[in-house]
Formats: C-alpha cells, structure tokens, sequence
C-alpha cells in the first residue's frame, strides 16, 4: 500500500540567516567598499549630520548649534557676512564681463600648459605690441591702484606723494 510522501514547500526555502550569508558571500566586494564608505563618511562627520537630519527637529537644530559652538564658525559666519557685502557692491554687468575673461585666460593658460608651450624672451618683449595684453595691463593697473586706495582708506593713509595719472 503506498504511503503519503510527506512534503513540506517550506523545507526547501533556505531561512532568512542562510539567505543572508549567501548573499553576503555573493556581495563580499561591493560590501567592503561600503564599509570603507561609512568609514569616511564617519571620520568626516557626515555620518552624525546625517543622522541628525533624519531625525529631524532637535536632533538637527542642536546639531547647528553644536557646529556654531566650534571654534572658528563664528569667524567663519563673519567672513561669509563679508563676502556678502562685497558681492554686493559689484555691478553684475562688471562681475560677468571680469569672469568671462577671467575664464578665458584660464582656457588660454591651460592650453598652452597642454601644448607645452613656453614663452620666450622675443614673445614676452612682443606682448608689449598685443592689444590684448594692453587691455588686459590696463585692467590689472586700475585693479591695483583700486587695491591700493581701498586699503589705504581702511589704513587711515594721507595721499599719496605721486598723484596717479
């Protein structure tokens, strides 16, 4: 007489912790560089940030306070407070046409550093001949003696002996 084949589905199913050690065993590489990640990221302090933001509320605003208590954040906020106001006594129109030129000088440098190309004595006495270089002369001569009358003002200086042009 035939006997009932006892047959359970769940047998067959591995359990959560085999679950766990297979797919560790699979991840071992991506979960080491993890691990480095958290490392970092907890030597860094972002970690605690980010727990603080998750819990939102007094986890965050203390953790505010905690960083304004370090030293040097209260320099830091007077700093930011500076840069502010000197921002924004610059026209717009003046900051966009000096950073565009700015970053045109930059691409011209960087390329020339990629070309290897070094400038000799007959090209630096031939710059003087450059309406480029002229304009660019004359831009950094108004900037230093801006500078220049800028921290005299602040020093309390008398006028200078040579009146400029």
């Amino acid at each position: 007489m035939a006997r009932p084949v006892d047959f359970d589905p769940r047998s067959l199913a591995p359990t959560p912790p085999e679950r766990v050690a297979a797919s560790t065993a699979q991840s071992a590489d991506a979960l080491e560089e993890a691990l480095e990640l958290l490392r970092a990221l907890h030597e860094h302090r972002v970690l605690h940030t980010l727990v603080r933001v998750a819990q939102g509320g007094q986890g965050l605003s203390l953790h505010a306070l905690e960083v304004l208590n370090e030293p040097g954040s209260v320099r830091a906020v007077r700093n930011l407070l500076e840069l502010v106001k000197v921002l924004g006594s610059i026209e717009p129109e003046v900051l966009a046409s000096v950073a565009g030129a700015l970053s045109d000088g930059l691409k011209e440098g960087a390329r020339r550093v990629q070309a290897g190309e070094r400038a000799g004595v007959g090209e630096v006495l031939a710059l003087v001949r450059d309406p480029d270089v002229g304009l660019a002369l004359g831009a950094l001569v108004g900037f230093l003696r801006g500078f220049g009358r800028g921290l005299r003002a602040q020093g309390g200086q008398s006028t200078p002996a040579h009146p400029e042009p």
